[in-house]
């Protein structure tokens, strides 16, 4: 039997999921995730919600992920939607420095514009600042509309703070961007979506015109239509369409771990030599459980 391959989504807003797309997730190969901050569909109105929604994401979503066997990280950062309320944006910048440090933060995130108005620019640049003295990894939003400007935009700002190219995702790429990232030394990632963005199919296209190096596959799924196991559905369409597995392995597992593990947090260890499931453990006294028997893994149900 052919052993699965090991997959990380490293875009994904589990917050807005169930535990039944951990489990999902979690058969079909997927042994580690990466959460941005971003919009929650309607805007937050005091800074206490952001406080919140960041604890949630270094805390209670790390425990709920391990209940299945998968390692959680994320990203950390003021989202550009958000940013045009200015008062509020300056008060979350404040709150940042809190949570950039916690253990499983691997990039500021995800950043960037989405109107692309003066606010907008003034709070990525801060926070592109704060990536760069703190050395770590930027995961960048490029906008829906005017997509080409927006993501040319959005190099040349990271270029002008200095930042180097190699330590900066640039999200949400279609064919009409992915070369002007590619050329200038950025990593280019791709959500896939069912409808909309970028679908498997075109994304196998994609890596066969032009390669597999600094190209991320990742699912952006959330609170709207989209798709938990795109990721690992995207692979296995890679295979069968001849993709080599090599290209496959850096498109949906290796590329993300180089960029994301850069500041030693996001390690390959974590899951090759894994602690185990434990669902009798609890967090602030609170289960992923239901009344269900709990999962507990001896020595020999461990991956070795």
């Amino acid at each position: 039997m052919e052993e699965k391959m090991m997959i990380i989504d490293p875009h994904v807003h589990m917050t807005s999921r169930t535990t039944d797309d951990y489990e999902a997730m979690a058969a079909a190969g997927v042994v580690a995730i990466i959460e941005p901050s971003f919009w929650l569909g309607q805007p937050r109105t005091q800074v206490g919600s952001f406080q919140d929604y960041y604890s949630s994401l270094v805390g209670w979503e790390p425990f709920r992920a391990s209940q299945f066997g998968i390692h959680h990280y994320c990203t950390i950062g003021l989202n550009s939607k958000e940013a045009n309320n200015e008062a509020l944006a300056e008060q979350v910048i404040e709150l940042l420095p809190l949570y950039v440090h916690k253990e499983n933060v691997v990039a500021i995130g995800e950043i960037g514009y989405d109107d692309q108005t003066p606010a907008e620019d003034k709070y990525f640049r801060l926070q592109l600042e704060l990536a760069k003295e703190l050395n770590i990894p930027v995961q960048i939003h490029t906008p829906h509309r005017d997509k080409k400007s927006g993501t040319i935009k959005s190099m040349e700002v990271c270029l002008e703070h200095g930042l180097d190219p190699g330590m900066v995702v640039i999200d949400h790429n279609n064919e009409e961007t992915v070369k002007d990232v590619l050329d200038r030394g950025f990593w280019a990632a791709f959500t896939i979506y069912p409808k909309t963005k970028m679908g498997n199919e075109r994304m196998v296209e994609v890596v066969r015109n032009f390669g597999s190096d600094r190209i991320i596959v990742d699912s952006s799924a959330d609170w709207g239509v989209s798709d938990p196991l795109a990721v690992p559905k995207t692979a296995s369409l890679m295979l069968k369409r001849g993709i080599a597995k090599s290209d496959v392995v850096k498109t949906c597992y290796q590329n993300a771990l180089d960029i994301f593990g850069k500041n030693g947090k996001m390690k390959e260890s974590d899951w090759l030599n894994p602690k185990g499931i434990n669902q009798t453990k609890l967090y602030n006294d609170n289960s992923v459980l239901r009344g269900q028997e709990p999962k507990v893994d001896t020595d020999a149900d461990k991956i070795v």
